[in-house]
């Protein structure tokens, strides 16, 4: 009983020393129960992937081939360790012959999907700026309409990873986050996503999952990082410094848009069984004495543009990627228009708004269904585009929306999700 009275009265006299010892030792214990509990989530993840490597395979079949895309320099230069932690180990478990490219330089991706060659499926990890490099190399290659049906994975590495909660279970585990993204590529479900083509006079199309930002909430949202040292209160300080500099913040341009277009029925997935051969014989017959009278081929209607001026604080084009399994009855994008008559404060609350959801639509906000649209700037001070969250020159441009253009890997939980979501 000494000996404990003895220990109490140490703690009470050395109170400072004794605060910081049991905040360090809080501290270590949380962080190593971190790492265990990562370490769980990797061992039932390998354990999964074993049991895809254990399957047979035919004499006639081959490994299946994989290409990864990696930009190490995602994630602030964490993406090839968080990817040679997490999903290599997987990959290979699963008995898939895995190639992998990392990029040197921004710009690469591009010109690397270029002089790629048939694989079974192309992964692609990183964030967003490495997926819409990815997308628009492999979408400018001559022979497009043969590489576009390779199925894609996406493994978020990146500090931005929109095309995730799209395809994925969100977790704020980044570990877990990475696995199930990762196993969802071996277990082979797709989702068609759309896919928009951006257009000008004197550059080369560039391409995009979720849209194209033109306006001053994207102005001010690039210019946030600048007023750092105001913690948790930058993201107001930069709306209202930029209101007091240029107030009202309009944006005129003119705008052409086309009708959507009508979506075709979906093809079955399943190849029907072949006929018996009596039934192929009669129908050979059939054809031959009875030929099918052959439609002369339409002429193709012309296109019906409508052209407006607009003048609007932001706007928008996007997809609907955010909910991939949607049903629809046309192909269409959306074109958004923020209202240019909010007051100084709605623009601060709006544009906090913004920040943690680019495309989230602003109150008395105009939407247009297009399958096109023409964006004519003037040609002085049109500012910058946010194309996937990815900064370009603003110029005069055409944007078309390709229909479910490629087909990306999603995890069959977060499929269910969206579909009971509609």
């Amino acid at each position: 009983m000494a000996r404990v009275v003895k220990v109490f009265r140490t703690l009470r006299n050395h109170w400072k020393k004794s605060t910081f010892a049991v905040c360090v030792l809080s501290y270590g214990g949380h962080w190593l129960y971190g790492k265990h509990c990562d370490n769980v989530l990797r061992r039932e993840a390998c354990i999964e992937a074993r049991a895809f490597g254990h399957e047979l395979i035919g004499p006639q079949e081959h490994l299946k081939k994989a290409i990864v895309i990696l930009n190490p320099a995602a994630c602030n230069g964490k993406a090839n360790r968080l990817f040679e932690k997490n999903a290599a180990p997987i990959l290979h478990l699963a008995g898939v012959e895995v190639k992998i490219v990392k990029t040197d330089y921004e710009g690469q991706a591009k010109k690397l999907m270029e002089l790629m060659d048939q694989t079974d499926m192309l992964i692609i990890a990183g964030g967003d700026g490495t997926l819409q490099e990815v997308i628009t190399g492999l979408l400018r290659r001559a022979d497009e309409e043969t590489f576009s049906k390779i199925p894609i994975g996406f493994i978020p590495l990146g500090s931005s990873n929109s095309l995730s909660q799209s395809l994925h279970l969100v977790s704020d585990n980044k570990v877990q986050h990475i696995t199930s993204a990762t196993l969802s590529i071996l277990k082979g479900e797709t989702v068609p996503l759309d896919v928009l083509q951006i257009k000008s006079e004197k550059e080369q199309p560039v391409f995009a999952l979720f849209g194209l930002r033109w306006g001053a909430f994207r102005d001010v949202a690039s210019s946030i990082s600048k007023y750092w040292y105001l913690g948790p209160l930058k993201t107001r300080a930069a709306h209202w410094f930029s209101s007091l500099k240029q107030w009202p913040q309009t944006h005129q341009a003119s705008l052409s848009y086309l009708a959507p277009v009508p979506r075709p029925p979906d093809l079955p997935t399943e190849i029907p069984p072949r006929p018996n051969l009596l039934y192929r014989i009669y129908r050979r017959l059939n054809n031959y004495w009875n030929p099918p009278i052959e439609e002369l081929p339409k002429e193709p209607e012309p296109e019906r543009w409508e052209s407006k001026d607009i003048s609007t604080l932001e706007l928008t084009v996007s997809t609907h990627n955010k909910n991939p399994v949607k049903r629809r009855e046309d192909d269409s994008m959306v074109i958004t228009l923020d209202s240019d008559s909010l007051t100084v404060g709605q623009f601060i609350t709006e544009g906090t708004k913004k920040v943690l959801n680019p495309m989230e639509n602003i109150e008395d906000a105009s939407q247009i269904e297009a399958s096109a649209a023409s964006l004519n700037l003037p040609e002085e001070g049109a500012g910058f585009y946010d194309i996937d969250n990815e900064e370009y020159e603003a110029m005069s441009v055409e944007v078309r929306l390709l229909p479910r253009k490629l087909r990306f890997f999603c995890s069959a939980e977060r499929r269910e999700q969206l579909a009971q979501a509609q």
